[in-house]
């Protein structure tokens, strides 16, 4: 089948935070929300879902948790069972119940640097201490594990909050640096709490690995939270899932609802089965375009806006952007939504007071989007030549 991610989909008046936020001269490649349809096959599997009329409090039935399971064995050689299923209305609820669930005030969690606000900001919500693990690249554009930081920082730290591939710089963790992680974690019995709702989307023939699926005993000091939402672009449905293969793990994290998080959509269950059964074909598609787009993308930066630092993200459909060489009068993200009229994330929103030169920049969209995008970018730097 044949899937064509060039067409414009129109999304004013939908209710889309990503196209709504800001008026509509602008060009919105700010929040990680893609543009494209969906796979038929969850249009069709939801579209019969409708038809039964009766749309009640929701359970995961056992063909989801089984679907899940044999996912997880398919895609990254993981052995888990329905048991180990913990489903979620999101990643953001479930790394804040764990932080909860296994800390108590005072307590260091360690996470990488700069790193999405959902992560930078949850060890202030239970009175955590962060410890930052700061990523910083090679010359070759690599983001190498450096293990004094990772081991002085993990010493101290009762969890580590993992962001595997990392948003914003798109690193994919290696399983050779994974096992190092774990290594030190089970030196100084950290807890692993693993973001991984990334995972399906890896460049370049790369092989993304759950941290948990080392070994079963690193497993056991895993929570593994991951979803289909950021993949099949069906993140407004509200589903996720936590993998805890640890019975009394699971049980305490279960017992962190404290009735603030709630049961899961009942669309996002019947999407996230039907992506997982039978959307494969369009995932390799999607995966095929996001990555021209990178490529795209990275080209024309590197050509049309030099002074920009940008190394090719390894997965995600997200680039970070180095604009510190730009100096510009304000920060890049306020340049370039006033003069170009394109929304990006702005850096602060990944470190306090690091990243201010930095922006986000979501490509999951068009190539004729990107482009425009892209043109009014340059202009806006060139006019001020």
């Amino acid at each position: 089948m044949i899937f064509d991610f060039d067409v414009p989909v129109t999304r004013y008046d939908t209710g889309s935070n990503k196209w709504s936020r800001y008026s509509r001269d602008v060009l919105p490649l700010w929040v990680a929300d893609m543009d494209f349809q969906v796979a038929p096959v969850i249009t069709e599997a939801l579209r019969k879902r409708l038809e039964h009329q009766v749309f009640g409090y929701a359970a995961a039935q056992e063909s989801l948790r089984q679907q899940i399971v044999n996912t997880m064995q398919e895609r990254y050689n993981w052995r888990i069972i329905p048991a180990d299923i913990v489903m979620l209305p999101g990643v953001e609820p479930g790394f804040n119940m764990a932080l909860k669930a296994f800390l108590k005030p005072g307590d260091s969690v360690a996470v990488q640097t700069p790193v999405y606000r959902p992560i930078l900001s949850a060890p202030s919500f239970w009175q955590l201490q962060r410890r930052d693990i700061w990523l910083n690249p090679d010359e070759d554009g690599s983001w190498p594990l450096e293990d004094i930081t990772w081991k002085e920082q993990l010493k101290h730290s009762q969890a580590l909050l993992l962001c595997n591939p990392h948003n914003p710089t798109g690193k994919v963790y290696s399983r050779a640096e994974l096992e190092k992680i774990a290594h030190i974690c089970d030196q100084h019995d950290t807890l692993i709490i693993s973001d991984e709702i990334h995972c399906d989307l890896v460049y370049d023939k790369q092989k993304h690995v759950p941290i948990a699926s080392l070994s079963p005993e690193i497993s056991q000091r895993c929570i593994t939270l991951m979803a289909a939402s950021k993949s099949y672009n069906i993140a407004g449905l509200k589903t996720a899932f936590a993998i805890i293969t640890d019975p009394e793990k699971r049980a305490q994290f279960e017992n962190s609802r404290l009735g603030m998080v709630d049961s899961v959509n009942i669309f996002g269950l019947i999407a996230t089965e039907a992506a997982y059964r039978s959307g494969d074909e369009w995932l390799s598609a999607l995966k095929t375009y996001l990555q021209g787009n990178r490529d795209f993308l990275v080209e024309r930066i590197r050509k049309e806006l030099p002074e920009v630092t940008l190394h090719t993200p390894q997965s995600t459909f997200l680039a970070w952007l180095d604009c510190s060489q730009l100096n510009l009068e304000t920060v890049p993200a306020d340049h370039f939504l006033n003069v170009a009229k394109v929304a990006l994330s702005n850096g602060n929103e990944f470190h306090e007071t690091a990243t201010k030169n930095f922006v986000r920049l979501n490509f999951g969209c068009t190539r004729s989007v990107l482009s425009q995008a892209l043109d009014r970018m340059i202009d806006s730097v060139r006019a001020l030549s």
